[in-house]
């Protein structure tokens, strides 16, 4: 069966579920490329500025963050170390606030996912009936001829492919928005983790009267 063929077997719903399956698409390309630049570089840029600020180096800790501004964790960590000798509860702050100003752009699209999630199935339930209305409307016991037996094929024919393509659709979109979830819950973890790390860096340093040391270096 032709492409053609296909979607005048699928009937009306089909152009709507071609939408939906191209926009998915798109949108999957966006953030495979987004995650995979986070995760390539991500670890290592993370370790190698907690290594300068363990080391009493904040200006090179902050030079490497912001070579790499385009990294969330590097964003993150820069609105804390860039605050003017602010104590640790500021420090923690402007910590929290940032992790949670990068939650929409790690999150993008998920709410397109889930409404193509739920409305492929939907969709293809919708051609379902309305094959099966074209099957009926065709059907006349009485006089069961061939031209008859064509229409009640045709509309048999729009009720399955709508239903397959529909979840087809649903089932494709929901397998990446699943991964992208676990990596979004990842990536949460990971600036808890770090950022964690660096407030207690921060907070010994405070402690130790150290807090003014890149301040006085600007």
């Amino acid at each position: 069966m032709g492409i053609d063929n296909f979607f005048t077997a699928g009937g009306l719903v089909m152009w709507p579920l071609l939408g939906f399956s191209v926009l998915a698409f798109a949108l999957i390309v966006e953030r495979s490329r987004f995650w995979l630049r986070i995760n390539r570089r991500q670890i290592r840029v993370t370790h190698e500025a907690l290594d300068f600020y363990r080391l009493n180096n904040v200006v090179s800790a902050i030079d490497k963050l912001k070579k790499n501004i385009d990294l969330p964790i590097a964003r993150i960590f820069l609105a804390a170390l860039e605050l003017e000798e602010p104590n640790p509860e500021e420090f923690r702050l402007a910590l929290e606030s940032e992790s949670q100003a990068e939650i929409p752009q790690l999150k993008r699209f998920h709410t397109i996912f889930e409404t193509i999630i739920s409305l492929s199935p939907l969709l293809g339930l919708l051609g379902t009936v309305l094959g099966l209305i074209t099957s009926f409307a065709s059907l006349n016991i009485s006089n069961f001829g061939g031209t008859q037996t064509v229409g009640v094929t045709s509309g048999i024919s729009e009720a399955l492919v709508s239903t397959a393509t529909g979840l087809i659709v649903a089932i494709f979109t929901l397998l990446f928005a699943n991964m992208f979830r676990g990596l979004y819950k990842r990536q949460m973890a990971l600036i808890q983790e770090y950022g964690g790390q660096l407030e207690l860096l921060y907070r010994r340093r405070y402690e130790r009267g150290g807090d003014k040391s890149y301040a006085s270096t600007r």
